[in-house]
């Protein structure tokens, strides 16, 4: 039997144990998310394994390598939320996966007819992020009207679940499958569970209204107006220069932990796959537990919490030596992993809780043009660094980077909040 939404939220009325899962439409959503997330995974250490040991390349071309998926959020991450902002949510979702298959699967033809280069995996890595930037924008914003704004943190801890379960188990399939097949073969069963996705997602069966748009108005001022959102609420600015900032240093650590792992510390990408997984643990962790650090700390006090006490753990991994230290240092990045999903299920129901329905792809598309371009840079100066400096300086810099992140947030008004601002207050006061 099917359940019903609430005619006013879209949410499913009926309510037990499986929660949201009860309902047919966001079940597709979180089985699309779950094949997707896996296949993600494979492309993620793939990619970069694919130029680091099938091409051979320098530490400053992972580094570009790395920035360029992120680097479309730069190119088009601002005006991509207003255009979403004009579209049906769902069919910008489905589109994106096609495409995204398409292009990756150039990848294993390429290899196969001995043809690949480190200029085709950019060309495939900015393609895929240029669609990337419409399917996270529009995620973002679908997910409110599927749901309802009252069940936003359940759905957003259940699609966490979902991510932190495929970093879990998703790089040992990755590694396993480059050892066994090659990087770029790999490439192919991120393709093919793109395809899956876009396949369930057509199973949706609740349709959005088309979008109402002012006529005459211009994308620049709906660009504009999606800045002056943003920046314009205290809490909103610090929250995106507390993300923006760790993923900065995000981009230069991850740029060069997939030099640092095969080439100073001697593993295959088996191992690599494993030491990522246990990354994964604590996200999965993370996810369940966030309504239980959400009532102990507050829900604004868990944000920059969440950050602060986990981060320093990173500084265990630039310290190790092959060995048991590499392997110790890997599981207690699960407390960074955990900390990480805490504060994306607290941050990311509250920007979409507080964003009226006409301006959650520009809100989106703001947040992810700052929080996505500054991974880019980051991964350039990773490049950068690691050519300079060596692989292991490289990642203790970032590293320290990581564990002040939490800054922009500690200095504003989440440091003390137990519980986070009407979203109604919050717009009465803008307004004002």
């Amino acid at each position: 039997m099917i359940s019903l939404g609430d005619p006013e939220t879209g949410a499913p009325a009926k309510r037990d144990r499986l929660g949201l899962l009860r309902d047919h439409d966001f079940r597709d959503l979180f089985l699309s998310t779950t094949v997707a997330q896996v296949g993600y995974q494979i492309t993620s250490l793939a990619l970069p394994l694919a130029a680091v040991i099938a091409l051979d390349v320098s530490e400053f071309e992972v580094g570009v390598l790395s920035s360029m998926t992120m680097f479309a959020f730069v190119l088009i991450g601002l005006p991509a939320g207003a255009w979403v902002d004009r579209m049906r949510r769902r069919r910008v979702l489905i589109v994106s996966d096609v495409v995204r298959a398409a292009v990756l699967l150039t990848v294993p033809i390429a290899w196969w007819t001995e043809v690949l280069t480190i200029w085709q995996l950019y060309a495939v890595a900015l393609l895929i992020g240029v669609f990337t930037v419409f399917f996270d924008v529009s995620y973002q914003s679908y997910l409110p009207h599927l749901v309802g704004r009252k069940h936003l943190v359940e759905g957003n801890a259940k699609l966490e679940t979902v991510r932190a379960t495929a970093q879990l188990g998703g790089p040992v399939l990755a590694g396993q499958l480059i050892q066994w097949l090659t990087a770029p073969v790999a490439i192919a069963f991120d393709a093919v569970a793109l395809g899956a996705s876009a396949l369930l997602l057509l199973r949706i069966r609740r349709r959005e209204p088309k979008p109402e748009t002012a006529h005459g108005s211009r994308v620049s001022t709906e660009i504009k107006d999606g800045l002056k959102f943003v920046f314009g609420n205290r809490i909103l600015a610090s929250i995106v220069s507390c993300t923006g900032t760790y993923n900065f240093w995000t981009g230069a650590f991850m740029a060069m932990i997939v030099v640092f792992l095969p080439r100073d510390m001697g593993m295959s990408p088996g191992e690599i796959g494993l030491f990522f997984a246990l990354f994964g643990v604590g996200g999965v962790f993370g996810a369940f537990a966030v309504g239980i650090f959400t009532r102990l700390l507050g829900e604004g006090r868990v944000v920059w919490v969440s950050i602060a006490v986990t981060a320093p753990f990173i500084l265990l991994v630039p310290a190790a030596e092959p060995g048991w230290r590499i392997w110790l240092g890997a599981a207690l990045m699960a407390f960074v992993g955990a900390g990480g999903v805490v504060y994306n299920v607290t941050q990311v129901s509250f920007r979409q809780r507080l964003t009226p329905d006409n301006m959650l792809g520009r809100m989106n598309a703001t947040v992810r043009f700052v929080v996505y371009g500054t991974y880019a840079l980051g991964a350039i100066l990773g490049g950068v660094l690691g050519q300079a400096l060596g692989a292991r300086t490289t990642l203790w810099i970032a590293a320290a980077g990581m564990c002040l992140a939490f800054l922009p947030v500690f200095f504003s008004p989440l440091r003390n909040m137990t519980t986070l601002p009407d979203p109604e207050h919050e717009l009465a006061g803008a307004a004002a």
